[in-house]
């Protein structure tokens, strides 16, 4: 008998284990399916079509911001400045537009360019200007804002055809989706199968090992900021697009959320950790969250609160989870 039970008892703490390794690496995508389960019983309106196509358009500025963010969070930056680039960057697609005359593809091609430019420029003053992460973007966010006000002179601008696209539809699927999910299958195919998405874990796990073992750090900070800047200017178009206009405050107060949606998806603030998919899921639950609370009448300002507890519950866990870690 004894025998029986002592054999039996690794059998359980295995199966527990698998359990509690589960639920670390997909902790996110079971507390999103929970919150829908709750929100499908607690109203009808929820489980709707129309209701889905609407949180995956609501979704799709979150995370594509998110997905460039992840790249600098795996690589233990962080990135204030998404919003604001977001913003010059479809302010200066409208302008080239508008004022430039140029094609419409040019215009939206211009719009990226800035993205990725804005975004080199914060990679180049933490790569060689060794500046902390925080400062350099929290520098860019000013100064991408007041070039927005500068281009615009505080007006809206309208938004060049091919812009204006990626807010429309293709058949019955809305181009926000459709551009949600090959912004992300190109952010995965990045960090998982490229030798630079090898590169940003090395350089998040450890910067100074990585150096030592020949990784171009330097080089791999410029282009996670790149990349950061390239997918706020496509984040920055899509919401002009379903506005059919570039906006002066577009996207104030953006990156919280972005950063939210990663470190909800699973990333950690120390660098070295850190998934597309959990990073749409992340984005999922914060959209999920703010249209349930509004299909239920919940005050706006209450809306902020639970986001701001949601925030600070993931960012808890992350803590946890490091400390736990072994050394």
């Amino acid at each position: 008998m004894n025998k029986v039970a002592t054999a039996a008892a690794p059998k359980k703490a295995r199966g527990g284990s698998r359990i509690g390794r589960f639920l670390a690496d997909n902790g996110a995508l079971v507390g999103l399916f929970v919150l829908g389960l709750a929100l499908f019983i607690a109203t009808p309106d929820f489980l709707t079509g129309p209701n889905l196509l609407n949180i995956g358009i609501q979704a799709s500025v979150i995370a594509v911001l998110a997905f460039g963010l992840t790249f600098v969070i795996v690589a233990a930056g962080i990135d204030l400045s998404v919003g604001s680039v977001a913003a010059l960057s479809a302010m200066g697609s409208a302008w080239i537009f508008s004022q430039g005359s140029m094609p419409g593809w040019i215009a939206l091609i211009g719009g990226l360019a800035i993205g990725a430019l804005s975004g080199a420029v914060s990679g180049f003053a933490v790569a060689y200007g060794r500046l902390p992460s925080f400062i350099a973007t929290l520098a860019m966010l000013s100064i991408a804002r007041g070039l927005t006000l500068v281009i615009s002179e505080g007006r809206p601008i309208g938004t060049a055809p091919a812009v204006s696209f990626l807010g429309g539809d293709l058949g019955v699927i809305p181009m926000p989706i459709i551009v949600l999910v090959v912004a992300g299958l190109v952010a995965a195919f990045i960090l998982n199968f490229t030798v630079m998405g090898r590169y940003m874990y090395a350089v998040g796990g450890n910067k100074e090992a990585a150096r030592l073992s020949g990784v171009p750090v330097r080089k791999v900070l410029v282009t996670v900021f790149a990349l950061s800047g390239l997918f706020a200017g496509l984040a920055g178009l899509l919401l002009s697009g379903r506005l059919d206009s570039a906006q002066p405050q577009a996207a104030v107060g953006y990156e919280l959320d972005a950063i939210a949606a990663v470190v909800i998806g699973g990333a950690s603030l120390a660098g070295g950790i850190g998934r597309i998919s959990g990073t749409l899921v992340g984005a999922l639950v914060l959209v999920v969250i703010r249209n349930g609370l509004n299909l239920l009448n919940v005050s706006s300002f209450w809306q902020q609160v639970v986001i701001g507890l949601v925030i600070a519950v993931a960012v808890g866990i992350d803590s946890l989870r490091r400390k736990n870690q072994p050394h």
